[in-house]
This record gives structure tokens, sequence and C-alpha cells, in this order.
């Protein structure tokens, strides 16, 4: 994935501001599949900042690794607020930062669970927690670019404006 000179400015904020802060950050992802994590570490000093993420693209290694009960994902679907929310808290367990990113969606080329291509849920978890619900269109790559970008936008977004 090539990332924007924007994405790589937020990505930028996020380690800056984290740093600043003496805080931390993990990842869950599922449809980006690292894509968000990578983003961060293509800053220099990452390191102060990003411990570690999972890329959970199967159920059972939501359940296994991010602490994602099966039952939620029985009754919501893996593409819901539910399971992003779930997702990002887990990293925050697992890896014990004070922040978290999770995504879920459909890349495509098929619909899952009812849900069309595009369809994304975005969780960001923390002092402060937001969801972001996404419709995209396109192809595979440009589904998973935009949930990228969002994610990351919307976390440098958050970091900026917080007290």
């Amino acid at each position: 994935m090539a990332l924007s000179n924007e994405i790589i400015g937020f990505a930028a904020e996020i380690v800056e501001h984290l740093r600043e802060r003496g805080e931390t950050i993990s990842t869950a992802e599922s449809l980006t599949a690292g894509a968000v994590s990578s983003a961060i570490v293509t800053i220099s000093g990452a390191s102060d900042v990003f411990v570690g993420g999972v890329t959970a693209y199967r159920d059972g290694v939501k359940a296994s690794h991010l602490w994602v009960d099966p039952a939620l994902i029985e009754t919501h679907t893996v593409i819901s607020e539910e399971v992003a929310v779930a997702m990002a808290k887990g990293a925050i367990k697992s890896f014990g930062t004070t922040w978290a990113i999770g995504t879920t969606g459909v890349a495509g080329p098929n619909p899952l669970d009812g849900h069309p291509v595009g369809a994304v849920w975005v969780a960001i978890e923390g002092p402060i927690s937001q969801t972001i619900e996404l419709s995209l269109s396109g192809e595979r790559e440009s589904v998973r670019n935009a949930a990228t970008s969002s994610a990351i936008a919307t976390f440098a977004r958050i970091l900026r404006h917080r007290a």
C-alpha cells in the first residue's frame, strides 16, 4: 500500500502526540491486515509509542488473541461496530496500551454475512472512544486503502483536539 503524503503527515502527528503524552498505541486489524500498523511505524521514532498489533482475519483469532466473545460475532456479525470495539479493547488488553485502533469490514470481492463490499467499521479506544462506519466503493485495494486512511486520519484528529 502506497501511503499518501497526507496520511504520512497524520501518522507523524500520531507519533508526536503520543510521545509528548507518554502514551502508547496498538492495533487489532481485520480487513486492513496490518496497514494501520504499517502506516504508524513508517514514522521514525514510532517504536517509542507503537507496541504491537494483531491481524485477525479469522473469527477464531479474534476470540483467542483479542478476547472477542464468539457470541458477539454470532449476534452482530464480524462486520459490526460491536466487534470493532471489542477488537480494539482486546488489543489494549493484549498489549497494555493507552490506545488501540480496531478495523473490520468487507474488502471484497464478494459481500460477507449480508454486508456489501465496502462496509467498514473502525473503532478507536482509549481515554476517548470513537467509532466510524464507512460505506466505501471500489475494488479491494481501494477499500482497504480508504479504511486505513480513515482510521489514521480520525485518530490524528482525536489526538490533535484532545485537551
